[in-house]
């Protein structure tokens, strides 16, 4: 089992391995011993195209010998073209650019707000949301999340949001009320466990939210930006765009970086003064988005992903079936993919560390497997041979320290 690492002068929320990566390439990364990983964890599916991409240090580079901050209280021709490129390729007309997934959710929530209180209906402030879901660690996400164990501590939650069983149509149905604003949920769950809805509760959700006149919030922080093969994953259903959409991760693929798009229409409240970020959309980041668009928008990439994703999804169901003992069932689409555990998953992602597999937990007691976009064929074989080995340490014991 890997050792956690020693007390610093860090703030203790974390309880990190103490293993630390010195050099990433591709699918790979290096630690302080020289040890030869493979990144199947890629920074929670943040680095969406791998280690050292060279279309990213290039945009990167080039941008940072030019400037790095100046504010919003200028133009920044970066985010106009990044804007222009993400409405093109979405449901959007605007693009609100963020730090983080959390600053994303935050002025998702906000821009649905501002839409009613502007309408005249300022009693229409409560969002519907699902248990199982994650959408951070700001209190205002932490509160749509409504997770007990992330708000313990932190006084009484922010109000303003109705949470459901995750799937239960009749219980959505009847949470709706004279003061229901928005329903927000992610197409596929990354931190609840890889629990996807299929793509006609998406279109039904566009259709409720549609014949109720709620607007349709989609937190795309995870299960976007390629990772399912499509550009957003709710574009896999017919029918189904929402109102306001939240991303981050892959978008800047390991850079901080996010987005809150809307229609004008939703976007309508949020005039001058309504919100604002002193570092969200900098020079830097806009390059970085604009070499990260470059390369997911090419020809034949996300094509790529649907097949790597759809082999993925093979052989993990061949893994499954050869340890009943300890997985339950495969879950995900494209290269967001989870083995639910019988036993604990942290055991088992123990021993993929040990083995030079690095994967990630997850709710439901699942082990995520959420490579970089550019893997090939190659490394899924390699993945499958250490998580086959991992699999046989935990049932020898070995990993179970």
């Amino acid at each position: 089992m890997p050792a956690l690492a020693a007390a610093s002068h860090v703030m203790p929320t974390y309880r990190p391995f103490d293993v630390a990566f010195v050099r990433g390439e591709g699918a790979y990364v290096w630690d302080e011993a020289g040890r030869r990983y493979l990144d199947f964890n890629a920074g929670i599916a943040a680095s969406a195209l791998g280690h050292a991409h060279p279309a990213m240090v290039a945009a990167l580079s080039e941008q940072a010998q030019k400037i790095w901050h100046t504010s919003n209280i200028f133009r920044i021709p970066g985010q106009v073209e990044l804007a222009d490129r993400l409405t093109a390729a979405t449901f959007a007309d605007l693009v609100f650019f963020t730090n983080s997934g959390a600053e994303a959710i935050e002025c998702a929530i906000k821009t649905a707000r501002k839409y009613f209180s502007a309408r005249g209906e300022g009693n229409r402030q409560r969002v519907i949301t699902f248990d199982g879901a994650f959408h951070g660690r700001t209190l205002g996400a932490l509160a749509a999340g409504g997770n007990a164990a992330y708000l313990d501590g932190f006084g009484e939650p922010l109000s303003g949001f109705d949470q459901v069983a995750f799937g239960d149509h009749e219980a959505l149905e009847a949470a709706i009320g004279p003061h229901t604003a928005a329903i927000l949920v992610e197409p596929i769950q990354g931190e609840g466990g890889v629990r996807a809805l299929p793509p006609q509760c998406l279109t039904g959700l566009r259709r409720l939210c549609s014949e109720r006149g709620l607007l349709l919030i989609y937190d795309e922080v995870q299960c976007g930006m390629g990772r399912t093969g499509a550009l957003f994953a709710h574009q896999r259903a017919e029918g189904a765009a929402p109102d306001i959409m939240a991303v981050a991760k892959g978008i800047g693929s390991g850079f901080p970086l996010g987005a809150s798009l809307a229609t004008s229409d939703a976007a309508s409240g949020m005039v001058v003064g309504t919100h604002g970020s002193t570092l969200g959309g900098n020079p830097l980041a806009m390059a970085v988005g604009g070499a990260v668009l470059d390369v997911m928008l090419a020809d034949g990439f996300l094509s790529s992903v649907v097949a790597l994703g759809d082999a993925l999804g093979a052989r993990l169901e061949r893994v499954v079936a050869d340890y009943p003992d300890q997985l339950a069932e495969v879950r995900g689409a494209g290269l967001l993919r989870a083995v639910q555990c019988k036993h604990d998953n942290r055991v088992l992602l123990n021993a993929c560390i040990d083995r030079g597999l690095l994967a990630a937990g997850g709710g439901d007691n699942v082990l995520r497997l959420v490579p970089p976009l550019i893997i090939d064929e190659s490394h899924l074989a390699e993945a499958e041979t250490l998580l086959r080995a991992a699999l046989d340490d935990v049932a020898a014991g070995e990993g179970a320290g």
